[in-house]
């Protein structure tokens, strides 16, 4: 297992855009629990918290495809670093400001939120150019999907810490500045600078004019459904059990479960068709989101949620796959950017059920929406097979993706 990934990690520039798409998405994974502590530390109820959270989800999801699509037209240096110092603006003033008044809370975090940095799909599609290989690329896909997870398990931990030690507003300026810099360093690389996508036809629709991406998108967008109410539930079960850490050893619990579940699903070679696969990781994913409403002591939720993360980061690496096969050429970081959409607004979905579920039905409420969330995400997959079956005729292979990519690779080595 890890002799295979030690292979891909020497690839040139393969730790570096790794290393900094983590940094640079930490805003992101840690944004919902930040949120909703500093309402909550400010005298906001859970309502609130759900409701603000929800805005920058739902603004993430407006700006990701779009951003995704100036990048596939401009390159990545040209649209990412920009945008995010604009997000960690907003988020600064979130920060500075707290939920009162209620117009610049929103403001701010639809600011924060619209204009967080495609670099989850930006790295996929620098992937082909840098790794060249096929199978390494598959690998990756698992590897960046479960390194990810490294993100949403030790952010909130991170988070609560630097609660602990300053305030609620110094963590999210603190978790801001450094999302700068993960994307300063990914963008300054010679794979990002270089990097152009093949020619697209013309089509505001863009990758969802392939049936086979509305399906994933559809079901995608149930899976941020659960992750974004277990966001809240988490805090809510905190407070029914003591506070402090516990919400972060939810949080983390999920993340430490789809960096093991990442890990070894990307460790080996996987024969037979993607979709059908996707489709089996899904049952495991609604499956295990279940037992979370059941609420139990702490040591035994947090062994709930590990077991909850098994299947995420094997089902997104399974969908990157997906994707690769059903996007239309000239697509590529809009069509991952979808995905992140599907996810961005089903999360914000998620966080504002889970806030009144919360309130009135207390934590097993909250985890019921993601086990709910979860059902429907497979139920979904399944009543859409028929679109899923053949890849789509026009997509763009990885093979095309690395002859796109390579010559200016070339060209940047050789100055």
């Amino acid at each position: 297992m890890g002799t295979g990934y030690a292979d891909l990690l020497r690839a040139r520039y393969a730790v570096r855009l790794l290393a900094g798409t983590l940094i640079g998405r930490l805003p992101n994974a840690t944004a919902a629990l930040g949120i909703v502590l500093l309402t909550r530390a400010q005298g906001g109820d859970f309502a609130l918290a759900g409701a603000l959270s929800a805005a920058y989800g739902l603004a993430n999801a407006v700006g990701q495809p779009l951003l995704g699509r100036a990048v596939d037209r401009l390159g990545q240096p040209r649209v990412m670093f920009p945008a995010a110092v604009v997000s960690a603006a907003g988020m600064a003033v979130f920060a500075l400001a707290g939920p009162r008044p209620l117009p610049l809370a929103y403001a701010a975090m639809a600011v924060a939120g619209f204009f967080t940095p495609p670099l989850e799909g930006g790295l996929r599609a620098l992937w082909p150019g840098v790794l060249k290989r096929e199978d390494r690329i598959h690998a990756a896909y698992a590897l960046d999907a479960a390194a990810q997870e490294v993100m949403f398990a030790v952010g909130p931990v991170l988070v609560t810490l630097l609660v602990a030690a300053f305030s609620e507003s110094a963590a999210l300026l603190w978790i801001a500045a450094v999302g700068v810099a993960g994307a300063l360093s990914v963008v300054t690389s010679p794979p990002s600078r270089a990097w152009r996508t093949q020619p697209r036809t013309p089509d505001w629709l863009g990758p969802l004019r392939a049936p086979g991406m509305r399906a994933l998108v559809g079901s995608f967008f149930f899976v941020g459904l659960a992750l974004g109410s277990i966001a809240v539930a988490s805090v809510a079960y905190a407070d029914d059990h003591g506070g402090g850490m516990v919400s972060s050893y939810v949080l983390s619990g999920i993340g430490a479960g789809a960096l093991v579940g990442g890990v070894v699903y990307g460790a080996r070679h996987w024969s037979g068709v993607p979709e059908r696969r996707l489709r089996l990781l899904m049952a495991g994913l609604a499956v295990c989101y279940l037992p979370l409403a059941l609420v139990p002591g702490v040591p035994l939720m947090t062994g709930l949620a590990v077991l909850a993360g098994l299947f995420l980061a094997p089902s997104l690496a399974c969908a990157f796959v997906v994707v690769d096969r059903h996007a239309p050429a000239g697509t590529v970081t809009e069509a991952f950017s979808w995905i992140v959409t599907a996810f961005g607004v089903g999360a914000a979905v998620g966080t504002a059920a889970a806030g009144p579920a919360a309130q009135y039905g207390a934590a097993a409420a909250a985890f019921g929406v993601a086990g709910a969330g979860g059902a429907v995400a497979l139920a979904v997959l399944l009543a859409s097979g028929r679109y899923l079956t053949l890849p789509n005729p026009a997509s763009g292979t990885e093979k095309d993706r690395i002859a796109a990519v390579e010559p200016g690779l070339r060209s940047t080595h050789q100055a």
